[in-house]
């Protein structure tokens, strides 16, 4: 069981598209968590919130114009999150990894530096899947 994050905040920078800090946030958890835990990064709920980051990355990534690290990220988050799906701990898992699956056939064959293949950039928002206190 995760410790009680505040996943609202998660969320307003997730929906604001402040990618960079979504993966700062988890990373800050991860950090802390897998210190605490028996199975480290191995964990279960570290490799969660190891996945979400790399699909912020991956996100931010493909808007900064670096394809070749999205894809990358792409791939990791997909690994990552799948033994989560359809949700992990009250996080809604399948709209990220749907929105990672909808940007990665966009982004496969282009230049490493292209510019994003999406514009106006659209993602679907962070979902929680039950109310938590």
């Amino acid at each position: 069981m995760l410790p009680d994050y505040d996943w609202d905040e998660l969320a307003a920078l997730w929906d604001g598209n402040d990618f960079r800090a979504v993966h700062d946030w988890l990373n800050e958890r991860w950090g802390q968590l897998v210190k605490s835990r028996v199975l480290r990064d191995e964990d279960p709920d570290a490799r969660f919130l190891q996945g979400l980051a790399f699909a912020a990355l991956a996100l931010h990534f493909t808007q900064c114009g670096n394809q070749e690290g999205s894809l990358i990220m792409i791939d990791d988050a997909m690994v990552f999150l799948a033994p989560h799906v359809p949700s992990h701990q009250g996080v809604a898992v399948e709209p990220v990894l749907q929105s990672l699956a909808e940007l990665r056939p966009l982004l496969v064959g282009l230049p490493p530096n292209a510019e994003c293949p999406i514009q106006p950039f659209v993602y679907r928002k962070f979902r929680l899947t039950r109310v938590l206190a």
